[in-house]
């Protein structure tokens, strides 16, 4: 009877090559999205579209971001072009929601992101020495700020502040801090970011044209003792200084000169403040050990929404709560501008970028 045993032998082998073809076709279904760039965002005023810019909604709006994915890690959707290679994703402001936010987003196995690189997109407050309201800038360190501290009222008198560092006796020193302030430091405080990637997006961005309307320079006129305030908004290099608090005033503005200066060897300079940064770089750092990501494909993009310290005329309270110029707009179309330009060249040529991180040198 050999006719129907090669029959069903036959059948048999076509049943198992049809389940290895099914079994296949489910694995490459299944198989992790390759990312080529992470838009990094912390709020959005809203929704996603059609009313009020937050940091999402020019990217939404302007780079086919159509399709919506859950994301029980985070505290808002992901937002992905159709073929998912870019993504946005919002952090939440603060800290505590930033990091969680990145960790979860870089152990999603939904995405493969060994070669993305990190955009973060957000709006800060500038330091009126350094630039303008609606400028960006491009960071080479990101600090945090892990401090003691002492009510300015129970402070020494000769102290300039009453914020100083771990283990050190009063303000502005390190001395009997440590030698070690980095990302795996006891108190993580000074995190190094790639130089040369920083320099290259500055210098393909440094051409960018800014917002700049008469709101906004009127809205400068008080800071005009500060150099940078009375520039037009430009693409800078300058650094960020992350916090939890919401600070504001001359005294705090110094603090976080001094801050950033002492924690890079005088090497940075204090340019943004914001209250995700340090988490955001402290997240990547540790993908980047468990050989998720690239840290070294991290970029910090921040932009002017206001200053750092108060107009003359002004108190420091009134200061703090005055609306941004414009609504916060030129910080949201910077962010856009500038960090949209980088994302197009790099996937515009990614046969090159997926395996040569770009590099300038000053």
């Amino acid at each position: 009877m050999p006719f129907p045993f090669m029959t069903r032998f036959r059948a048999v082998g076509l049943l198992m090559g049809a389940l290895c073809t099914v079994s296949s076709l489910a694995r490459a279904a299944d198989a992790p999205w390759p990312v080529k760039v992470v838009i990094v965002t912390t709020f959005e005023n809203g929704a996603d579209t059609g009313d009020r810019p937050g940091e999402l909604q020019l990217w939404a709006e302007r780079e086919h971001l159509s399709e919506k994915l859950d994301f029980p890690g985070g505290v808002h959707p992901i937002l992905s072009t159709p073929d998912h290679s870019v993504i946005a994703v919002v952090t939440g402001m603060s800290l505590v929601n930033a990091g969680a936010s990145v960790m979860a987003l870089g152990t999603d196995p939904r995405f493969d992101l060994h070669q993305a690189y990190w955009l973060v997109a957000g709006i800060a407050g500038v330091d009126p020495q350094v630039a303008s309201v609606g400028s960006a800038a491009w960071a080479r360190y990101v600090v945090n700020d892990v401090a003691q501290s002492i009510d300015m009222r129970e402070a020494p008198k000769d102290w300039p502040y009453g914020i100083y560092a771990n283990g050190a006796q009063r303000p502005d020193t390190l001395d009997g801090t440590g030698t070690d302030h980095g990302a795996l430091a006891d108190y993580p405080m000074v995190f190094p970011l790639n130089a040369g990637l920083a320099q290259w997006a500055w210098r393909t961005t440094r051409a960018t044209r800014l917002m700049d309307t008469p709101q906004m320079r009127d809205f400068s006129k008080g800071w005009a003792d500060y150099p940078g305030a009375r520039h037009k908004p430009a693409v800078i290099l300058g650094d960020s200084f992350a916090s939890d608090q919401y600070w504001h005033g001359i005294h705090l503005n110094q603090y976080a000169r001094d801050w950033v200066r002492m924690f890079t060897a005088s090497h940075g300079v204090f340019a943004m403040s914001n209250m995700e940064d340090s988490a955001i770089a402290t997240a990547m750092f540790r993908l980047d050990r468990m050989h998720r990501v690239d840290y070294q494909r991290l970029m910090v993009l921040r932009t002017a929404s206001n200053y750092t310290l108060p107009p003359q005329g002004q108190t420091t309270l009134q200061s703090v709560t005055a609306e941004y110029p414009d609504e916060g707009m030129p910080a949201y179309e910077a962010a856009w501008r500038v960090g949209s330009t980088i994302t197009h060249t790099l996937t515009g040529n990614w046969a090159r970028y997926a395996t040569h991180v770009p590099s300038a040198h000053p």
